[in-house]
């Protein structure tokens, strides 16, 4: 299934890129109908009933689309997902889409989890220094945690910069150990 939810999301981006189009405002729709999607047992059982034929689920499409203001690229995006039954599969071609614009604009994701919510100054600090490591330009998620006791824990893709005071602790637990 992967290759197909990675098949869709690049030719979404490939679309983006092409015309030249907003991705943010795309990665927003998406995130908005993957909302309403989840949030909505009865769309999702319509939308994923093959018994329902797909004039009527591109009615219900055209309703919501309409609703939350989607652009007709978006809209006939899910169209095509609709049509081909991948409908199912929104929220992961979603997923797939982010990491594919990021990869082709630069950008690193990162999530940044610290003790207490940071000052923008202090943002701005962390993901100039992650943006140094990565050599990419960096959209960072932030998120709290007291666990971490202090410092910060970024996750960019699969690598883990840990900084914080539990893992100094655990780190210097297990020098302490080996010797």
């Amino acid at each position: 299934m992967a290759a197909v939810t990675s098949r869709y999301a690049r030719a979404l981006v490939d679309v983006i890129v092409e015309r030249k189009l907003d991705a943010t405002k795309t990665m927003e729709q998406l995130d908005a109908l993957v909302a309403a999607l989840e949030a909505s047992p009865p769309l999702r059982n319509v939308w994923e009933n093959p018994s329902v034929p797909a004039e009527q689920k591109r009615k219900v499409l055209d309703v919501l689309a309409a609703r939350l203001g989607a652009d007709k690229m978006v809209r006939n995006f899910l169209a095509v997902l609709i049509d081909n039954r991948r409908i199912a599969a929104l929220a992961e071609i979603a997923r797939q889409f982010r990491s594919e614009l990021y990869e082709r604009l630069g950008i690193a994701e990162a999530e940044v989890t610290t003790t207490r919510e940071l000052a923008a100054e202090e943002k701005r600090g962390l993901e100039a220094q992650i943006a140094k490591l990565t050599g990419k330009k960096v959209q960072a998620r932030y998120a709290t945690d007291g666990k971490i006791l202090g410092g910060a824990v970024v996750r960019v893709g699969s690598t883990i910069y840990d900084g914080s005071v539990k893992g100094q602790l655990r780190r210097l637990k297990e020098a302490l150990s080996a010797n």
